[in-house]
């Protein structure tokens, strides 16, 4: 083929074929050294016409430093084997900036049998190449803090578990959970939520070393493996993440916001030998963390003596499941009674097991166990169930149910229990759903929305061991309950201890400002129920009026009412 190839071809037509493929051709003699060009070629390249290369070092020259060898290993693979050549690869534009080019060629042996001629074709590809990097960015990092994904972080801790047991090194895999963040969605809105996470994955990344792998788990929480890591570097390295968030407020356009942070942590491969066994157990030290009070770091530590409570929290989970199973599930009731009349006015519904001869379990042998194992959300539907169901046959009776922390930070179980309630609807407004202080302090803000949701309904909310949390009193009135109910610790021997009259005055003063109706639980003395009725306290519960019982004081067909 000659050097004038393209002088023999209309040109018109050529421009035309060309434009319309978007592509441009060479015809590269390689004894001469000596490129042709169609026509078009320097508009697809975005070159000007005197800057094409002429030369096989120009069109090298041309190209990203990195590219320079791929395309020549490329070409010396297609030489030697009847292969057509592919390659793509950055190349310079006039202007100084760079093209994804896509170049296609096929060889022409000589007379000798060697490639003479080489005739290709190229394309522009950088918008490909640009949503592939996109796609490829979105497989592999966060796109709204430019982490690693959740998948690579954990490839990462995978690849460290492996190097712990190939090479017997050491390492460590943390999470950190920023507290409350439902909050800020709630009160300032995403964006300000969106601003938080991005400064928290700015200060991990500022906190970590060369090797140190950080990326975004889920939305409020970031895992961080610790190469060549041990316990006193795992620890070193949490204590830095908490000083360094509790020293600066994180500046968001709304103003600065304080923002804490909870982290668990567990070391490799002592403590975890398996990538899902150290995601699960610096799950478990994270959420000892936040039982703790949150703001701080807890270390994953194995012991005999919890191995043994997880065994035993075990074997009682699988005699709750057989119980809820073999109906075997109920509830125990217990009056409260109208502070000035001592009549029932409602009663509360508190859970209880059946051994196999049917005779009642201690709450405190089976509850704790069914919280542990997560198990708490069947016991509280189970028991929402048999509440509504004692309603609908019984229309003259009032009932309160307890509803575990689980359920109700659960958004799952807002759901399923708004849709029981509604299905009841006609009896709503005689259910109450109790709510300790202590859950509700722990996830304030979904304890609102759950709140709201079941008043919304017709149902009241009362809010149980009221005092037993330290911030009481400043959220009372964002809940917007319609009950208190004082913590049993407050009414004993209130007649004399000043401390106690103190907190219950408090109480109440601030219960009228609001609208709350109060209940005193815990009482046992008639002393106890003398100085509550001066102070006014609206109704009264414990053993004085009725201890909990399995039989129903409503159905007169039961003989009396046995405590249990």
């Amino acid at each position: 083929m000659r050097p004038d190839f393209w002088a023999s071809i209309d040109t018109g037509l050529l421009d035309q074929l060309f434009v319309e493929s978007g592509e441009a051709a060479y015809l590269w003699d390689i004894g001469s050294d000596s490129y042709c060009w169609s026509p078009n070629a320097h508009s697809v390249l975005a070159v000007r016409l005197e800057e094409l290369p002429r030369k096989n070092a120009d069109f090298m020259s041309r190209m990203g430093a990195d590219d320079v060898p791929e395309r020549a290993l490329a070409f010396a693979r297609s030489e030697t084997r009847p292969v057509p050549f592919y390659s793509e690869y950055k190349f310079r534009r006039s202007d100084g900036g760079y093209e994804w080019i896509e170049e296609r060629a096929t060889f022409h042996e000589g007379d000798n049998g060697r490639p003479d001629q080489v005739l290709g074709r190229v394309r522009v590809i950088s918008d490909r190449r640009a949503k592939e990097s996109a796609l490829e960015s979105m497989a592999f990092y966060d796109d709204l803090t430019g982490l690693l994904s959740r998948r690579r972080l954990l490839a990462a801790l995978d690849g460290a578990i492996a190097y712990c047991r190939e090479d017997g090194g050491r390492s460590a895999y943390l999470v950190v959970n920023i507290d409350r963040l439902g909050g800020l969605n709630s009160y300032y809105g995403y964006d300000i939520a969106d601003a938080v996470i991005v400064e928290v994955a700015r200060r991990l990344q500022a906190c970590a070393l060369v090797g140190d792998v950080v990326g975004r788990v889920s939305g409020n929480q970031f895992g961080v493996v610790l190469f060549d890591a041990g316990v006193e570097r795992m620890k070193s390295f949490a204590e830095q993440i908490l000083k360094t968030m509790r020293g600066e407020e994180i500046v968001t356009p709304k103003g600065p916001v304080a923002v804490t942070v909870s982290i668990g942590g567990v070391t490799l491969p002592n403590h975890a030998d398996e990538m899902n066994v150290a995601v699960g157990r610096a799950e478990e030290a994270l959420a000892e963390a936040k039982s703790r009070g949150r703001d701080r770091f807890f270390g994953y530590r194995q012991s005999k003596t919890r191995e043994a409570a997880r065994l035993r929290a075990l074997a009682a989970g699988d005699r709750v499941l057989s119980a809820l199973r073999e109906g075997r599930l109920t509830y125990a009731v217990q009056p409260i009674v109208d502070g000035h009349t001592g009549e029932p006015r409602f009663y509360e519904c508190l859970m209880r097991m059946l051994d196999d001869d049917g005779q009642p379990v201690p709450a405190g042998l089976f509850l704790p166990a069914a919280e542990q194992l997560g198990i708490i959300r069947k016991l509280d539907r189970h028991t929402i169930e048999l509440a509504l169901a004692e309603l609908e046959s019984t229309p003259d009776i009032h009932l309160a149910v307890n509803v575990s922390g689980m359920t109700a930070t659960d958004p799952a179980m807002l759901a399923l229990i708004l849709s029981m309630v509604d299905a009841h609807a006609h009896v709503a407004e005689r259910l109450t759903f109790e709510i300790t202080e202590t859950v509700a302090m722990l996830d304030f803000d979904e304890t609102v929305r759950f709140v709201s949701k079941l008043r919304d309904l017709g149902c009241r909310v009362a809010i149980d061991d009221f005092g037993a949390g330290y911030t009481s009193f400043r959220h009372l009135k964002s809940l917007v309950v319609d009950m208190v109910k004082i913590d049993g610790q407050f009414v004993q021997g209130l007649a004399s201890n000043a401390e106690n009259q103190l907190f219950v005055d408090t109480l109440l003063e601030l219960a009228r400002g609001i609208g709350v109706s109060v209940v005193a639980e815990c009482v046992e003395t008639e002393a106890e129920a003398t100085a509550l009725r001066q102070r006014g306290v609206d109704y009264l519960q414990g053993y004085l009026f009725g201890a909990p019982s399995l039989q129903r004081p409503w159905d007169l067909a039961n003989p009396a009412a046995a405590a249990v």
